[in-house]
């Protein structure tokens, strides 16, 4: 936010504190209706009058303030985990101290305290969702009061916030959310707060285009990294490693990050990362993917979340709350025969109560921490619109509802920016958008692997297929595998298909011919979204297609007249790379001579961009000896090799426009820009990341050449750091010098 920005609480509006005395008294009240009802339901525990609960009530909130500070050292020493175990155990001695000690209050059985423990939880998180409390704000609610007493604390005079505060950048990514499917959520007054920051004129809404393949990890290895190169798909037959590598399996994200980072990432020199598939070298990093068997961050950081009888009750309510929202939206898409659908049973019904509301929750909470405390830069992903439209589709009401959600907690992260020690700017971005669409077994009547198994005219073909429904399981393996990282376990925890289908026991960086040291398979497939790639592990290296002819004849021609199919890309000894259809063949590279054309042009129907991409992707690592994409029909709907009915990965359909919501004053530099069907715009995400790079420099949120050459001189000689970062950020001891809010670890501190 700009220091003009009009919704920017104004000087003097920090003083009043009647907002901290309304939530305290409303924390009371439910709080004291909650134990009422848990006692009157609970038996081994009475109370003789209303006065003893509410006196009961007074003294569980003064117990956890006092609790608090032995709970920010245990948390220290036991990480995320420890501050859940110790959160736990505060709230359960709180609550029978207040029971056993207090006048009026009788109790027979111990037990008996965990369980009004619980039905006071649940009893108050209700309480407070009929008072109209749901929004994220109660989830940080802790962490505004103290970033509002820290304001108070730093303002000159009347206690309000510095008006000279150095500047901050927060890049919310809103995962999977298209630039059309956005524009229609603010028509439908789903997405107010950024609606009014459009309005308003303080930010900018503008598209960029999601190169193929567009996935979230190769987004991210751009965004964070410049490194969009270093990804071909979300799965693929890794030569190297001599095994499949699906990216959002911790180790395999592990492996990734060491091949494309250089240690300047978007958030080095202090930035923080949060529900990341990738760090962009972070400094300060939680629930991030690559690093999950290193911890998810300091236990501090999520103390308030899992030690708050409210906050925990709330999101594990609304977590059994969405569950069964799932399960009615599905039972309601199969009453009606809503088409395209896909099943919307099974462990997705948990995962993505999991995932959009406790994960959300938390990420929210921490991402508010590092506000309060000054990161330079912060990098967060939301990811509830994606696993929702992936089931339901990317225009579905549920859909769009969940935008709503994410709408909300940018308006929570903006209240707490104002209180918060930086001027921080706020982007909003995605990664990608979605594609509607019948999934390609559904076309086909059968998988890609069996097509690709029919047309190699051998039944007994040796082959291995990339699971295809393993990614909404990543949060919650990464932060599974990050527990397991607390007790000094290296091997991650991977539950669902990925789990099932992984082919050996190895850290994932040592080569080897296959699983177990045995031989590899005769062909391995893998699906992300409407993007399908085909390898040969046997050869040993790409093949051309005069060589698939040759041993397999008739393979590319089958597969590109197959229905559901658009056309197959192949690498040749003569021309270099072509784009197979069922009628025709585009040669891409253009070598050797020749028409560019030959019969029908496969790749015009997926737009003017889609050449470039797919001579970009044809040549990515790793790559598929073939590449296939779906069919994809006038109105943009594609095919996915995945049992999605909204998909990402490839070309068509809306999936490759991506969201860029920026602040008015930071501008885009044209030189980033490139024309794409008439509209000028960053291609790629390393366009997108060297915009946001420039945009940090200019706030003097990065260090320059000069300054880490000076800083790397005096650590070698062992001389105190300058201080601050590069001309513009906080100097030593200005307000983001001042250290970190009272009873948080020190900057840069990491879970072991």
């Amino acid at each position: 936010m700009s220091p003009d920005d009009p919704h920017r609480p104004q000087p003097g509006w920090w003083s009043v504190t009647l907002s901290d005395v309304g939530d305290a008294l409303l924390g009371l009240v439910t709080t004291a209706l909650g134990l009422g009802v848990a006692i009157a339901v609970v038996d081994g525990v009475s109370a003789s009058n209303p006065g003893s609960v509410l006196l009961a009530a007074l003294a569980v909130a003064v117990g956890d303030l006092v609790l608090r500070p032995p709970l920010r050292l245990l948390a220290r020493v036991g990480g995320a985990m420890g501050a859940l175990v110790a959160g736990l155990a505060a709230q359960v001695l709180v609550a029978w101290l207040a029971l056993t000690l207090l006048p009026g209050l009788h109790v027979t059985n111990p037990w008996a305290v965990v369980q009004v423990l619980v039905i006071a939880a649940v009893v108050m998180a209700v309480g407070r969702w009929v008072w109209g409390a749901s929004d994220s704000d109660y989830v940080v609610g802790d962490v505004l009061r103290r970033a509002r007493a820290h304001a108070r604390r730093a303002g000159e005079g009347g206690g309000a916030v510095p008006d000279e505060r150095p500047p901050g950048l927060l890049v919310v990514q809103l995962d999977g959310v298209a630039a059309p499917v956005l524009a229609q959520a603010v028509d439908a007054g789903l997405a107010p707060t950024m609606a009014r920051w459009v309005a308003d004129g303080t930010h900018v809404v503008r598209e960029w285009w999601a190169q193929a393949p567009s996935t979230t990890p190769a987004s991210q290895a751009g965004l964070l990294h410049g490194a969009a190169d270093a990804i071909c798909s979300f799965r693929w037959w890794d030569r190297e490693v001599g095994r499949l590598v699906v990216t959002n399996h911790p180790e395999d994200a592990a492996l990734v990050e060491r091949r494309l980072s250089d240690g300047r990432g978007l958030l080095a020199d202090g930035g923080a990362a949060v529900a990341t598939m990738f760090s962009g070298d972070a400094e300060r990093q939680h629930l991030v993917m690559s690093q999950a068997r290193r911890g998810i961050g300091p236990g501090t950081s999520y103390l308030r979340f899992f030690a708050s009888p409210f906050v925990l009750a709330r999101a594990v309510t609304l977590t059994v709350g969405e569950m069964v929202k799932e399960l009615y939206q599905g039972r309601r898409q199969r009453v009606r025969d809503v088409r395209p659908r896909v099943p919307r049973r099974g462990w997705y019904v948990v995962l993505r109560g999991v995932t959009n509301v406790l994960l959300r929750d938390l990420a929210t909470s921490v991402v508010a921490e590092q506000l309060v405390r000054g990161a330079p830069v912060v990098f967060v992903d939301l990811v509830d619109y994606d696993e929702i439209a992936h089931h339901a589709g990317p225009t579905r009401p549920e859909s769009m509802r969940a935008l709503e959600g994410l709408d909300r907690v940018l308006d929570t992260l903006v209240r707490v920016a104002a209180a918060a020690p930086r001027d921080y700017r706020v982007v909003v971005l995605s990664d990608h958008g979605q594609s509607l669409g019948a999934t390609f077994e559904q076309v086909a009547g059968r998988p890609l692997v069996d097509v690709v198994r029919g047309h190699m005219a051998g039944p007994g073909v040796d082959a291995v297929q990339a699971s295809t429904d393993d990614e909404e399981w990543g949060p919650l393996n990464a932060f599974l595998s990050s527990t397991a990282a607390r007790r000094g376990d290296e091997r991650s925890r991977v539950l669902g298909p990925q789990g099932r289908d992984r082919r050996d026991g190895r850290d994932g960086d040592a080569p080897g011919p296959g699983a177990d040291g045995a031989v590899s398979p005769d062909v391995a497939v893998a699906g992300s979204g409407n993007l399908g790639m085909v390898w040969f592990p046997r050869a040993g290296r790409r093949l051309v297609l005069e060589e698939v002819e040759e041993r397999w004849p008739g393979l590319v021609r089958g597969l590109a007249g197959t229905p559901g199919i658009g056309l197959v890309v192949v690498d040749t000894a003569a021309r270099g790379l072509a784009a197979v259809g069922p009628g025709g063949v585009a040669w891409l590279e253009r070598t050797g001579g020749g028409p560019a054309i030959d019969g029908v042009d496969p790749v015009a129907r997926y737009g003017g961009q889609a050449a470039d991409d797919l001579r970009r992707l044809g040549r990515l690592d790793h790559v598929g000896d073939l590449v296939v994409l779906s069919d994809v029909s006038a109105d943009g709907h594609v095919h996915a090799f995945e049992g999605q009915v909204g998909s990402h990965g490839g070309l068509g359909g809306a999936q490759n426009r991506a969201v860029l919501l920026h602040p008015a004053d930071l501008a885009l530099d044209d030189d980033l820009l490139a024309d794409v069907e008439g509209r000028r715009m960053p291609v790629g995400a390393d366009r997108v990341h060297e915009q946001l790079l420039r945009w940090a420099t200019g706030l003097g949120l990065r260090r320059t050449a000069t300054r880490r050459a000076a800083d790397d001189e005096a650590e070698a000689a062992g001389e105190p750091l300058a201080g601050g970062l590069a001309a513009g950020g906080p100097a030593a001891g200005g307000p983001a010098a001042r250290g970190p809010v009272a009873g948080e670890p020190a900057a840069g501190e990491r879970a072991p």
